[in-house]
C-alpha cells in the first residue's frame, strides 16, 4: 500500500490523514488542502489548513449509503471540524466503486 509522505509543517492535514487511516483502513487516501483557494473567503485563516478536500476508498464503507459515509468520516474529524477545519469535501468510497 502506498502512502504519499505527510508533511510535518501541515499539522491538520497530518492529523486528518492519521484519523482517517486509524478508523478505515483505508485502500487509498487522500488529504488535500485547498485553503490557498479560498483565500478572503469565510472560515480562511493564515496560514490557511482551513478548507480540505479528501477522496478514501475504504472496505468500511461497502453497504453504506452516502449520508452514513459522511456522517463516519464528520465523527471521526469532531475535533477538526470543531477547531481548525472550516470546509471538508468529501468523496468516499468502497472498493470497486
Amino acid at each position: 500500500m502506498y502512502w504519499p509522505a505527510m508533511n510535518t509543517d501541515q499539522p491538520v492535514k497530518h492529523a486528518i490523514a492519521n484519523k482517517l487511516r486509524e478508523a478505515f483502513t483505508p485502500e487509498t487516501l487522500d488529504v488535500i488542502d485547498e485553503s490557498h483557494l479560498h483565500e478572503g473567503h469565510a472560515g480562511h485563516r493564515p496560514g490557511g489548513q482551513t478548507h480540505f478536500r479528501i477522496h478514501v476508498v475504504s472496505p468500511a464503507f461497502k453497504g453504506k449509503s452516502l449520508i452514513e459515509r459522511h456522517r463516519m468520516i464528520n465523527a471521526t474529524l469532531a475535533a477538526e471540524l470543531a477547531g481548525p477545519v472550516h470546509a471538508l469535501a468529501i468523496k468516499a468510497q468502497a472498493p470497486g466503486e
